[in-house]
């Protein structure tokens, strides 16, 4: 990290693949985080306990032991940024991250100044109080603010694609995020989730 620099908080961070890791400690510490890389989960987890980090940055192996990894941060109540990544993405995948605890869900191989990009706006979003006004369903399991934005961008009509670069996600992700408010409207698709939405006289806000 450049000296003149003050740190922005420290990032931790999972990547078995030895270039991607070298590749994303260069350009955090530039951007002016502190980095710490871990074999596993376990030393993460257990570091966890010791200090909050700014974001964590958590490799999906195929066993998908990052997913433990994630519900045990969320249960130990560590409340930073979790952006999973994977280089055998899917969108069952990225649905199980998000139900899980993650901020984003990014495919391999990926460029670097794009990870910290999405890092630095999950760490913005933390400390933005919730000021979604979304209107919801009786009963139904309440949305996150993240699914609050991507409904209100879903209903004003913006593809996945358009919704990733206005969020600073990826489209997994958005797909994930979709996919979970649906789930929870128990709507089967996005024309019926509107309906039922908006069935009772237009919202004030989406």
């Amino acid at each position: 990290m450049p000296g003149n620099m003050l740190s922005k908080g420290e990032v931790f961070v999972i990547d078995t693949d030895t270039a991607s890791r070298e590749q994303l400690l260069a350009a955090l510490q530039q951007s002016a985080y502190d980095v710490i890389c871990f074999a596993d989960g376990a030393s993460l987890l257990s570091e966890a306990k010791a200090r909050m980090p700014a974001c964590v940055l958590l490799e999906m192996p195929p066993d998908r032991s990052a997913l433990e990894v994630l519900k045990r941060l969320r249960e130990e109540n560590c409340m930073a940024p979790v952006l999973v990544t994977s280089a055998n993405g899917s969108i069952a995948m990225a649905v199980d991250a998000i139900k899980s605890g993650a901020t984003d869900f990014i495919e391999k191989p990926f460029r670097t100044h794009d990870i910290v990009d999405r890092i630095d706006a999950a760490i913005d979003e933390v400390g933005q109080p919730c000021v979604s006004g979304q209107r919801w369903l009786p009963g139904r399991e309440p949305l996150t603010g993240r699914e609050g934005d991507v409904l209100e961008h879903l209903a004003a009509g913006l593809t996945n694609k358009e919704i990733a670069r206005r969020m600073h996600l990826s489209a997994r992700t958005v797909e994930g995020y979709r996919a979970s408010i649906l789930r929870k409207a128990g709507a089967r698709n996005l024309t019926d989730l509107l309906r039922r939405i908006f069935g009772q006289g237009a919202p004030t806000h989406v």
